[in-house]
C-alpha cells in the first residue's frame, strides 16, 4: 500500500494544480489503505466524453451552466456521477440512485481535495462524499491522523421520514456474542448454552410455520432473560411481543417503524458504510450493525467487505452514541482482532451452526469477550 498514489494520475479535470497539491497534503494524513477498486476523476467541467468513474461537480455558481439539465441523463447513462453543491446542500447522483446530504456547516474550501483523498482510500463515492463534507479547512495540519471522527461535523441525510416517537427502547451497550440462527431449534439450543443475545433469521416459511417459530423464540428469550431479535419479519415480531427486530437499510422505507417503536420493540439496523450509518442514526435505533467485516457466504452483500481498518474508524465515530455490532464472516480465528477495534459485540453464523461441537464453540467464542 502507498500513502500517496496521485503522481502521474489524472484526478481532476481539467488539471488543477492547487487542488491536486491540497489533495496530496490531505491524503498524506489519512493513513495507508488498499488502492481504490475503480479509476475515478473529479470533473470541474463536464468532459466531452464522460466515462465510468467520472464525478462531474456543479457548484451553486455554475449549476445553471448551459446544457447541465439536458446533459444529466447522458452523463449518468455513460456511468458518470453528478455532484450538485449549493449552500451546504450536496446531492450525488449515480445512475438512478440519489444521495442527498445537508452539511453541518459551511463547506471547506478544500472539500473537493478531501473528496479526492477519501476516494483514493477506496471508499465508494457516496461514503467518500460524506467524509469530505465532514472535513474542515486545515484538518490535515492538526494531527498525523486527520480522519474525521467528530459526529457533530458530519452531514445529515436529507429527505428521510421522521424518526418514530417515542424512540426505540435501548438495549445493552455491550451485546456480546450474537449468534444469527436459522430456526427456533437453534435459538433454544444456543440460549441453553448461556448466550444472551441472538437473532432468528428465517427468510422463507409458510405463515403458520413462521408464527410458530417466532413464538418459540420469544418464549425462549423470556425464559432465559435474553435479547432475541427477529430478522425482517417485523409484523410477526410485533404480534408475538418479541424483544426486538433487525432490519436492512432497504426496510426503513417500507417497514412501519412507528408501529415497531409503539409496540416497545428494539430495532437493530444493518449498515455498510458512512452514508448508511447516517441514515440509520436518523431513526435512532437500539443498535447498529457494521458489516460485512469479512467476506461471507451466508447472504449476498451489497458492498465489498469493510475490513478491520474501516471497522475501527466506524467504532471511533459511533462508540458511546449507539451500541454497535460487527457482522460478516466472523469466526473464532478473527474474533479477537474484531474486538480489538473496540466494538463490543460480534454476530456470528457458521462459527456456531457449522461447528462440530456447537456447545464447545460457543464457550470458546464467549471466552474471547472475557
Amino acid at each position: 500500500m502507498r500513502t500517496l498514489s496521485f503522481p502521474d494520475r489524472e484526478i481532476f479535470w481539467p488539471p488543477a494544480d492547487e487542488l491536486t497539491e491540497a489533495a496530496e497534503r490531505i491524503r498524506a494524513r489519512l493513513g495507508d489503505w488498499p488502492a481504490a477498486n475503480a479509476p475515478w476523476r473529479i470533473c470541474l467541467i463536464a468532459p466531452d466524453e464522460p466515462r465510468a468513474g467520472d464525478l462531474i461537480v456543479f457548484t451553486e455558481q455554475k449549476a445553471g451552466a448551459p446544457g447541465h439539465t439536458g446533459s444529466l441523463d447522458h452523463w449518468l447513462a455513460n456511468g458518470a456521477g453528478v455532484i450538485e453543491a449549493a449552500s451546504g446542500d450536496v446531492t450525488l447522483r449515480l445512475g438512478e440512485v440519489r444521495y442527498a446530504l445537508e452539511s453541518a456547516g459551511p463547506l471547506a474550501e478544500d472539500w473537493l481535495a478531501a473528496l479526492a483523498g477519501f476516494l483514493d482510500c477506496g471508499f465508494e463515492a457516496h461514503d467518500a462524499l460524506v467524509l469530505a463534507l465532514a472535513w474542515r479547512d486545515g484538518d490535515e495540519t492538526r494531527a498525523d491522523d486527520a480522519w474525521p471522527v467528530d459526529l457533530s461535523r458530519f452531514p445529515r441525510v436529507a429527505g428521510l421520514p421522521a424518526a418514530p416517537t417515542p424512540a426505540f427502547p435501548r438495549c445493552p451497550e455491550r451485546l456480546g456474542l450474537y449468534p444469527v440462527l436459522p430456526s427456533a431449534d437453534w435459538v433454544e439450543r444456543v440460549l441453553d448454552y448461556g448466550v444472551k443475545t441472538t437473532q432468528l433469521r428465517l427468510k422463507r416459511a409458510e405463515p403458520d410455520v413462521l408464527a410458530a417459530e417466532i413464538s418459540r423464540c420469544v418464549t425462549a428469550g423470556r425464559e432465559h432473560d435474553a435479547q432475541v431479535f427477529i430478522n425482517d419479519h417485523w409484523r410477526e415480531a410485533v404480534a408475538a411481543g418479541a424483544y426486538g427486530v433487525h432490519l436492512g437499510q432497504e426496510d426503513v422505507h417500507t417497514a412501519d417503524l412507528q408501529a415497531i417503536a409503539a409496540a416497545g420493540l428494539r430495532l437493530g439496523l444493518s449498515t455498510h458504510g458512512y452514508y448508511e450509518m447516517l441514515t440509520a442514526l436518523h431513526f435512532k435505533p437500539s443498535y447498529i450493525a457494521l458489516g460485512a467485516v469479512f467476506p461471507t457466504t451466508t447472504k449476498v452483500m451489497p458492498t465489498a467487505p469493510q475490513g478491520l481498518a474501516r471497522l475501527a474508524r466506524y467504532v471511533r465515530l459511533l462508540e458511546g452514541v449507539v451500541p454497535l455490532v460487527a457482522i460478516g464472516g466472523i469466526d473464532g480465528a478473527v474474533l479477537a482482532d474484531v474486538l480489538a477495534t473496540g466494538v463490543a459485540s460480534a454476530a456470528v453464523v457458521r462459527a456456531v451452526t457449522e461447528a462440530a461441537d456447537p456447545a464447545a464453540a460457543v464457550v470458546a467464542l464467549q471466552q474471547k469477550f472475557a
